[in-house]
């Protein structure tokens, strides 16, 4: 056997010149709303990305780390930016594998969120080697003890986060919402903590239903209940990126001082050696199962 690792990310822009044809791509053909686009240019405007993103420098971190830890290539692919995913499927077979393990950092599976990524990484492959998908690690060990480190001994309330979805994503059984509160409840359990809720985060405009309660909502209901310090523990995260930076530390920031509440986040994984040794690990049990084919 000869293995590659395509490392799947979302993609975000390199500089603020990138946003239009981010958001573009992101829209997939649909009508992209002005008001929208200047508003997401804005948000990294103020983020300080011009000139370089270090989201994209943190996704290049955790791909060499693993690379090093694993010792076979691994190879970038991004689903709305460059490299692309299809680009990494290129690099694999022209480094001469013929076993390819897909693997999104992202630890919860979805239809419309990893089930999209094993899509494009499938029709890149177009059967000519053998795939070995991981869907999903929202309970790897290495993964709860790592954010449970981040939230233990906290006198806060802490809120569990995740990136919402349309509520419909959970039709026919789709087990996001589950794996989401199985992470979330096992950090609880290995931290020791006791005061905590759920919440999600970063809902789009698209005039339907959304997963909740959001945020923002669900701080004001804290507020209510005479919550005055929370601590943020987004576990369907794993990297500082616009959700983080904008969406936490602005957005509901904003929201928890008009509240009078004190709002803090955990550190973000990002390329931290104990989730690159964790995603090792998962790769490598899968690659010593016996062939797939």
């Amino acid at each position: 056997m000869k293995a590659a690792v395509v490392l799947m990310a979302y993609g975000s822009p390199d500089r603020i010149e990138d946003v239009p044809a981010y958001y573009a791509d992101i829209r997939g053909g649909r009508p992209v709303r002005q008001e929208l686009l200047d508003d997401l240019t804005e948000r990294y405007r103020r983020l300080g990305i011009e000139d370089s993103n270090p989201l994209n420098e943190i996704t290049e971190r955790t791909r060499a780390a693993l690379e090093a830890e694993l010792g076979i290539p691994v190879f970038t692919g991004m689903k709305h930016w460059t490299p692309r995913i299809a680009d990494a499927a290129g690099q694999a077979l022209a480094a001469g594998a013929n076993t390819v393990v897909g693997l999104v950092l992202a630890p919860h599976y979805s239809r419309m969120s990893i089930g999209g990524y094993m899509q494009q990484l499938e029709e890149a492959l177009a059967g000519r080697v053998e795939l070995r998908r991981i869907d999903s690690w929202a309970t790897e060990p290495g993964f709860v003890d790592l954010l449970a480190r981040r939230v233990r001994g906290t006198k806060a309330h802490v809120v569990f986060t995740a990136h919402s979805l349309p509520a419909r994503a959970l039709d026919d059984g789709d087990p996001y919402q589950d794996e989401l509160l199985a992470t979330a409840r096992l950090v609880a359990e290995r931290a020791g903590i006791a005061d905590w809720s759920w919440s999600y985060q970063s809902e789009s405009p698209t005039g339907e239903p959304w997963l909740g309660p959001d945020i923002l909502d669900h701080l004001a209901d804290l507020h209510g209940r005479g919550v005055t310090d929370v601590l943020v523990c987004p576990v369907g995260f794993v990297a500082d990126h616009l959700e983080i930076r904008w969406d936490i530390d602005v957005e509901a920031g904003e929201q928890a001082r008009e509240l009078g509440m004190r709002l803090t986040r955990i550190e973000m994984p990002n390329d931290d050696p104990a989730l690159v040794a964790t995603l090792a690990g998962i790769v490598e049990r899968v690659l010593a199962l016996p062939s797939l084919a």
